[in-house]
C-alpha cells in the first residue's frame, strides 16, 4: 500500500505559526553552515565597522564588485575615526565605480558621528544606530544583528524574495517593503537572539545564491518542500510591473562619467575638462548641477571642480 505524502501547509503573510516557522529555521540554517561563503565582513576580525562598510557597499552592488573595494577601504580606513579625520571627498574617490556614490558620503557622515558620540565604536544599540546619519531601517537591523548577534529583522530584497515564495506563494515581492514584510519577517524570527541572527544571515544567502530572481534553484533548496509558491505550481508574477535598472544615455551614467574625472584628479578641474565626457550640453549641466546639489562635487570660484573638502 503506498501513501502520499501531504506537503505542510504554507503560513500566511500575517499569520505565521511557530510549527511553520521551526520547518523553515532549521533546513536554512542548517544549508547556510555547509554553504555559506567565506567573506571577509563575515570573519570576526572584521568587527562592527567592517559590517558596517559592507553594508553600505553592497546596497544595489553585487558582491564581486565591492571585494576589491571594501579590502582597500578597510586597509585604508580600519577604523571609523581614520575615515572620519579625511575629507568626505577621499570616501568619493575611493568609492570607485562601485555606483550610487551618495553612499560613500554617508558612509563618511555615520564615521564622523561615531566617532564624535560613540568614541570611535560602532554602538551595539540598535536605536543609536538608527540616529547615525545615512543609517536606514535596514543598515541599522544588519549591523545590529550581524556585527552584534542580536534579533532584528533584516529586509533586504534577497530576504523578501525568500519569504515572498516560501510563505506567501507568490515570485517576487513588491517593489517597496510593506507592512505585511515587515510583521511577516517579525513573525518568523526565532526567538533566541543568536539564532535570530543566524536565521537572518541564512535566509539572506539562501535568496543571493539559491533562491535567485531568475533561474531559481528549487533543486538545491533546503525548504523546496515547504514551498508555497512552487506547491502552488510557480505561478507567473501578476503585480505591478518590476522596475528596471537602466543605466546607458541616463544621467547617472553622465554623472559617473563626470565624477570620474575629478576622482582622477588631484587637483581642481577646469569646467573644459568636464565639457569633454558627454556630447549633450543640457544633460551635462543637468548632471553636474545635481552633483553639486548632492554634495558629491565642490565648484570653486574661478569655476573649476573638485570632490568636497569638507
Amino acid at each position: 500500500m503506498t501513501t502520499t505524502e501531504t506537503p505542510p501547509p504554507a503560513a500566511s503573510s500575517s499569520a505565521s505559526s511557530a510549527a511553520s516557522s521551526a520547518q523553515l529555521h532549521g533546513p536554512v540554517i542548517a544549508w547556510f553552515e555547509q554553504h555559506a561563503r567565506d567573506l571577509p565582513w563575515r570573519r570576526p576580525e572584521a568587527g562592527a565597522w567592517g559590517v558596517m562598510v559592507s553594508e553600505f557597499m553592497l546596497q544595489q552592488t553585487p558582491v564581486n564588485r565591492v571585494l576589491p573595494v571594501y579590502e582597500q577601504w578597510l586597509a585604508r580606513w580600519p577604523r571609523p575615526a581614520a575615515l572620519a579625520a579625511e575629507a568626505p571627498g577621499e570616501a568619493v574617490r575611493a568609492w570607485g565605480r562601485l555606483g550610487y556614490p551618495r553612499r560613500a558620503l554617508r558612509l563618511h557622515g555615520a564615521a564622523v558621528a561615531i566617532t564624535e558620540r560613540h568614541g570611535g565604536d560602532v554602538p551595539r544599540d540598535h536605536a543609536q544606530l538608527l540616529a547615525l546619519p545615512g543609517i536606514g531601517e535596514y543598515t541599522a537591523a544588519a549591523v545590529a544583528s550581524f556585527a552584534y548577534g542580536q534579533r532584528h529583522a533584516v529586509l533586504d530584497t534577497n530576504v523578501r524574495r525568500v519569504f515572498a515564495r516560501a510563505v506567501t506563494g507568490v515570485q517576487y515581492p513588491p517593489n517597496a517593503t510593506t507592512a505585511a514584510e515587515r510583521r511577516l519577517a517579525r513573525a518568523l524570527l526565532p526567538d533566541d537572539d543568536g539564532r535570530a541572527a543566524r536565521w537572518a544571515a541564512a535566509s539572506m544567502e539562501l535568496g543571493a545564491l539559491v533562491c535567485t530572481a531568475r533561474n531559481e534553484e528549487c533543486g538545491r533548496c533546503p525548504i523546496a518542500r515547504a514551498c508555497a509558491w512552487r506547491l502552488a505550481g510557480k505561478p507567473a508574477h501578476d503585480g505591478p510591473p518590476r522596475r528596471g535598472q537602466t543605466y546607458a544615455g541616463t544621467d547617472r551614467q553622465v554623472r559617473g562619467k563626470l565624477l570620474a574625472v575629478l576622482r582622477d584628479a588631484r587637483h581642481p578641474v577646469p569646467q573644459a575638462a568636464l565639457d569633454a565626457v558627454w556630447h549633450d550640453p543640457v544633460q551635462r549641466a543637468r548632471a553636474l548641477d545635481g552633483l553639486v546639489a548632492d554634495g558629491l562635487v565642490e565648484p570653486l570660484a574661478d569655476g573649476r571642480y573638485r570632490l568636497p573638502a569638507g
